[in-house]
Parts: structure tokens; C-alpha cells; sequence
């Protein structure tokens, strides 16, 4: 063991601060009354100091004390060491989005890229000009790994219970609506269960499958129903719903938002579907991040402004809360690819 260890482990930065103090003081009492201790403790302090670094340090004179030349020689390097200590655990200064020149990147599909995306860039133009956002293309398989390597600040999506080092916040129900073109589809709202299985669908799979849970529920019940196309990504369901007579069952943001933009038609579905719970993921390390808190707080708001304007039925707890079970989510697999 080196010297220079022994040294250390004798010393604490209370010792230190207390010599820094009688070293602008050379009074006991003073000393002691700034340092809110009693005299016996500030003397046993210096007892300590004088043992780990082999000189007397402080000389009694008259009522006061005098340093010796060892304590002058280490003075200064103590009141740096001291002034620097100070500077890294003093607290972060605010978060000023004004002036922050930077980068925020988002994992999330591309069906809440759709819904929130927009909004998302305008307001933090207006927040945060000299800011940029960056949306990074996300699925429930790769959230995980994709945050753990950096690639974005937090992941929004169905996630699975997550690891003790994650942190995970609940935002908001997604149910799952009927979409379709009215100048391609001719059906009665409400949407039966007959016309709805007898109708043409078209459903996203970035897998490629043509068949999903929705399928498996209708065999239950003794119905099928014709899949015509199946796309990668939701981006592509509104062009093909205007080429031909189908259904999509699609996430109430992506419908609604491109009812919106294309003058298409929602509706329910006429049979019960699981909801996916819509939580954002981030790294329990960042928690505490000025930057990033500001951040993930402005997207929930931006994000329960967006649900609002888009007629969605669904609202997010804007203050946030982390969730602690599983009880607080549905289990992602009983979405089964509900699409």
C-alpha cells in the first residue's frame, strides 16, 4: 500500500474543511462556532490531522493559533481541493431549452411517429429553437437493446416489465379502431361483426405475416376473414385503402390522425380487442438529468395536447408515474399483433 493511501484513509473531508476553517480563523472557538461543533470535537479534529500528517499544523499563541510552515505549504492546495469538491456537487444549474444547443432522440413505431411527431417539432421549435429531434424507428424487440447503445434518450411503446436499472412510465391506453375509405367501403355504422368478417382487410406486419391475433379470435368464433394486403409499415395503409374496398385495424392514434390527412372513416370494431399500454422507457441513470427530465415531461404534454386535437378517446396522466407491477400494464401478449 502506498503511502500517499494510508495518508488518504486517515483523512476525511471534514478534516479538511475543518483545517480550512482554522486556517482563516487561528481561533478554536471561532472556528468551532462556524463549523457548528463544540470545542472538544474541533480539537479532537485537529488531533486527528496532526497524526495523519506528522506536524503540530496549528501552534497556540496567545489566545489564538499560529500556523506552522507545513500548514502553510498545504494550505492552498487544500482550499483548491476544497473549492473544486464544492463545484462538482453543488447542484446543476436549471435547464434553459432556450439556449440549449443540441439533440433529442425518440424510439417509437411509426404509428405514434405519425400521431405525435408533428406537433412534437413545432412546439420544441418554439421551446428549444436551437434543438433538434430525431425519431429513431423502434419496436417492443429492440426498445431495450436500442436505448441500452445510446440510440435515443427514451423508448415510447408496449414494453415488457422493465429491468431494475429502467425506468418505466405508464402514459396511456391505445385501443384499436376499424379504418377505411367511405368512397371504397359501404358499410353500417355500428360495424357488425357479420359485414366486418366479410369485408377485404389489410394489415401491418414489419414480418411480413398475414395473419394476426385478430384472426385467432375470429376462429373462435367460427369466422374468417380475407386479408388482401399486408404492409410493413402504417405509413402505408391509407394509400392502399383508397385503392381498393378494404378494412384496417389499426392503433386509434394512426387512425384518427390519418382520417384526418386522407378523409377516411373510423369506427369500433365489433368484437372486444385488448388494449396496448403505451409507456415511455428510459435509463434510471438519467433520471435525475436536468436535460432529459425537462424533455420527457415536454413530450407527455405535447403528446396528451396531440391525443386531445385528434379526438382520441384516451388522456395521459401529465404528471407522470413510474409503474411498479405488472397490474399497472396489460401484458403486451395479449395484444397478439392485433392488427
Amino acid at each position: 500500500m502506498k503511502i500517499r493511501d494510508v495518508t488518504l484513509r486517515n483523512l476525511d473531508l471534514n478534516l479538511l474543511h475543518a483545517f480550512s476553517v482554522l486556517m482563516e480563523e487561528q481561533n478554536v472557538s471561532r472556528a468551532a462556532e462556524r463549523l457548528l461543533i463544540g470545542q472538544p470535537g474541533l480539537s479532537s479534529a485537529l488531533r486527528r490531522m496532526r497524526d495523519a500528517l506528522g506536524d503540530e499544523l496549528f501552534v497556540r499563541v496567545g489566545r489564538g493559533l499560529q500556523p506552522t510552515p507545513r500548514a502553510l505549504e498545504i494550505a492552498p492546495a487544500i482550499e483548491d481541493a476544497l473549492a473544486n469538491i464544492e463545484r462538482a456537487v453543488r447542484a446543476p444549474e436549471a435547464f434553459d431549452p432556450a439556449t440549449w444547443c443540441g439533440e433529442f432522440r425518440i424510439g417509437m413505431c411509426d404509428n405514434l411517429e405519425m400521431a405525435f411527431f408533428g406537433a412534437l417539432t413545432a412546439r420544441l421549435r418554439k421551446a428549444a429553437p436551437r434543438a433538434r429531434v430525431v425519431a429513431v424507428a423502434s419496436t417492443k424487440r429492440d426498445s431495450v437493446q436500442f436505448l441500452e447503445n445510446g440510440a435515443y434518450d427514451f423508448s415510447v411503446a408496449v414494453h415488457d416489465e422493465p429491468a431494475s436499472w429502467h425506468m418505466r412510465e405508464f402514459l396511456f391506453d391505445q385501443h384499436l379502431l376499424c379504418l377505411y375509405d367511405p368512397e371504397q367501403v359501404r358499410v353500417a355504422t355500428p360495424l357488425s361483426l357479420a359485414d366486418y368478417s366479410q369485408a377485404q382487410h389489410v394489415v401491418v406486419s414489419s414480418e411480413g405475416n398475414v395473419t394476426t391475433g385478430i384472426d385467432a379470435l375470429l376462429d373462435n368464433l367460427g369466422l374468417r376473414r380475407e386479408i388482401v394486403a399486408s404492409v410493413s409499415r402504417f405509413a402505408a395503409v391509407a394509400p392502399v385503402l383508397q385503392a381498393v374496398p378494404a378494412v384496417a385495424t389499426v392503433p386509434e392514434t394512426v387512425a384518427r390522425c390519418m382520417a384526418r390527412l386522407y378523409g377516411l372513416q373510423v369506427c369500433a370494431p365489433p368484437l372486444k380487442l385488448p388494449v396496448e399500454p403505451i409507456s415511455m422507457l428510459y435509463r434510471r441513470v438519467d433520471h435525475a438529468d436536468r436535460r432529459l427530465a425537462w424533455f420527457r415531461h415536454f413530450f407527455i404534454e405535447v403528446a396528451a395536447g396531440a391525443l386531445t386535437a385528434s379526438g382520441c378517446q384516451v388522456s395521459i396522466d401529465k404528471g407522470g408515474h413510474e409503474a411498479q407491477d405488472d397490474s399497472a400494464f396489460r401484458s403486451a401478449s395479449l395484444t397478439m399483433q392485433l392488427l
